[in-house]
């Protein structure tokens, strides 16, 4: 750590003596918690960046909205998996990508009297999504209302069980965090059916302050770049997403 501090600028310097924040959400398998604690593909990535360069690191999981405004008070945080979006740009340093997002929109299969080709068609249907989420905004600037025709959820697996309990119609999920959810429910993957793709054009990044020392966005993004090199990053990448 000594090296470490010696390489660095004043105000880097610092921020490595403190440590990173991390603060997440319950967005499995990417992040989420269990009764050891934070877990998931982003977070273990995290750790092995920050352990990498030497920058000591805590780990929080909360509800999305809380998250943020935590993000936004720490003076080291780090904010994942966070959505890059154009509006988000100038508000984080960004380090990434942690991996693609492609958003489908789901039914259960055994709902064979559902149709949907496009959101216009959506009439008085409903589709879960986890609130204040990108998926959320992107679906709410396509027109559609929270309390009508959007179900706001405070996170994936609560939107699951509403879906399955015949709450809502339809619901926005990650592919592979539909299939996910389904294991931990121990229902087949087959038990979702995808009607249309909400979105495939954007990744999952970290989030660091505008503020935040650019040395040390650096730091974490070079060490990314060399995990993804040597391929740690795909024998991680094989744990999770299956």
């Amino acid at each position: 750590m000594t090296a470490l501090l010696g390489s660095l600028p004043a105000k880097a310097a610092a921020t490595a003596e403190r440590g990173l924040a991390g603060f997440t959400e319950n967005l499995a398998p990417l992040n989420y918690q269990d009764e050891t604690g934070p877990q998931g593909f982003s977070v273990e990535l995290l750790r092995q960046m920050a352990t990498a360069a030497g920058l000591p690191l805590t780990l929080q999981v909360l509800p999305w909205v809380r998250a943020v405004q935590m993000a936004e008070i720490e003076p080291t945080s780090v904010l994942f998996s966070l959505t890059r979006t154009p509006e988000r740009e100038a508000q984080f340093q960004w380090v990434g990508p942690i991996a693609q997002r492609r958003i489908l929109i789901y039914k259960l299969a055994s709902r064979t009297d559902l149709r949907l080709a496009q959101l216009s068609e959506l009439g008085s249907m409903r589709i879960g999504v986890v609130r204040d989420s990108a998926a959320d905004r992107q679906l709410q600037a396509t027109g559609l209302k929270p309390g009508a025709q959007l179900e706001l959820g405070l996170d994936d697996a609560t939107n699951v069980r509403k879906l399955l309990a015949g709450r809502m119609e339809f619901v926005a999920l990650l592919d592979w965090a539909a299939a996910w959810n389904m294991r931990q429910l121990n229902l087949p993957y087959a038990t979702l059916q995808p009607v249309m793709e909400q979105d495939a054009s954007r990744s999952y990044w970290y989030g660091l302050r505008p503020d935040a020392d650019p040395a040390i966005v650096r730091r974490l993004q070079a060490e990314l770049d060399a995990i993804k090199r040597d391929g740690r990053y795909e024998r991680l990448r094989q744990r999770y997403f299956i």
